[in-house]
């Protein structure tokens, strides 16, 4: 990278990730200069490969939990460094805990230190297993703190907790976006979210599991509208929480016949006991996004998940999976 570019430059954690890696890729499009700060210990270089010769863009393998160090003007900050998936923080449970707490933290501090703004990738699942439905920002959730999935729901809670701290003690100007189900090209095969289990059994022919009786609802974003309404906030005014998801809601029994029909596939659907402390229903209410960003998801469910698919076909041919 150019230490002479007069480009603004963004740093994202977790930018070898799945959305890190798509907002990596949008930035650079925008025509910002890239940091990506990532310890790979659930991204990979693949997602961002096609970015290693670009001058504008610099990939430093660091856990961002220890001191953050970036040389240089720093104009925007997003912190998208975690393990994501409940397979993931089930097997991380002290590491994803710590990037939601120390890595806030480290982050919040660069952000501070170069004067640039902050945005912290939240979730819905500081929502919990709600009690209101659709979810709007207004809800404080009904999170299990010493369940399984505490670690990730509790990090995510004290990250947005410790985001407002330092935009009202220390002025940083800070967004907050929690994010709902997302899918799309790059998703793990293996981390055990739906859509890549999903995809992968319907492709192999192999039963495809859901979990409890599949009326549990929920639903999805293409990774490219989720993208899009993360940079229409990062360039708001809006200091609080905003979600961004597809409000077009189903059960996973229906999404798993999709997928099947989609795939052309004869897998047999199995079943198998729901995990503790599994939302049984998620929907984001979009208000505050529409109002504020102007911004709605646009991708059609059965031609986001047929670019998906392809995109697992293609590793399963190459032997990836």
């Amino acid at each position: 990278m150019s230490e002479h570019s007069s480009k603004p430059v963004a740093v994202v954690t977790g930018g070898a990730g799945f959305l890190g890696s798509h907002l990596s890729d949008r930035l650079l499009a925008e025509g910002y200069r890239v940091v990506c700060v990532d310890n790979l210990i659930t991204g990979s270089m693949s997602n961002v490969g096609h970015l290693q010769k670009n001058p504008d863009y610099t990939f430093i393998r660091q856990d961002v939990t220890q001191e953050l160090d970036v040389k240089g003007p720093v104009n925007l900050v997003f912190h998208f460094a975690s393990p994501a998936s409940p397979i993931d923080y089930l097997e991380l449970p002290i590491q994803t805990l710590k990037v939601g707490a120390l890595g806030t933290h480290k982050t919040l501090g660069l952000a501070r230190a170069k004067q640039a703004r902050f945005l912290l990738a939240s979730t819905s699942e500081v929502y919990g297993d709600p009690l209101v439905h659709p979810q709007p920002e207004t809800y404080w959730g009904n999170v299990n703190p010493i369940g399984p999935r505490g670690v990730y729901d509790e990090a995510k809670r004290f990250a947005e907790a410790m985001t407002m701290a330092y935009h009202r003690y220390h002025g940083v100007d800070t967004r907050i976006v929690r994010i709902f189900n997302t899918y799309g090209p790059r998703m793990r095969p293996n981390d055990g979210r739906v859509v890549p289990a999903f995809i992968v059994q319907a492709l192999r022919n192999e039963p495809m599991t859901v979990f409890g009786d599949g009326r549990q609802t929920r639903s999805f974003c293409y990774v490219s509208d989720l993208i899009e309404g993360i940079y229409a906030l990062a360039r708001s005014s809006h200091h609080e929480p905003v979600n961004i998801g597809n409000p077009s809601e189903m059960t996973i029994l229906q999404f798993a016949e999709k997928i099947r029909t989609l795939c052309g596939s004869s897998s047999e659907i199995v079943h198998k006991p729901l995990p503790v402390d599994d939302p049984k229903i998620r929907q984001p209410n979009i208000q505050k996004a529409k109002s504020l960003l102007g911004w709605e998801p646009r991708m059609d469910l059965e031609h986001g998940l047929s670019l998906t698919i392809e995109y697992f076909r293609n590793l399963i041919r190459a032997g990836k999976v």
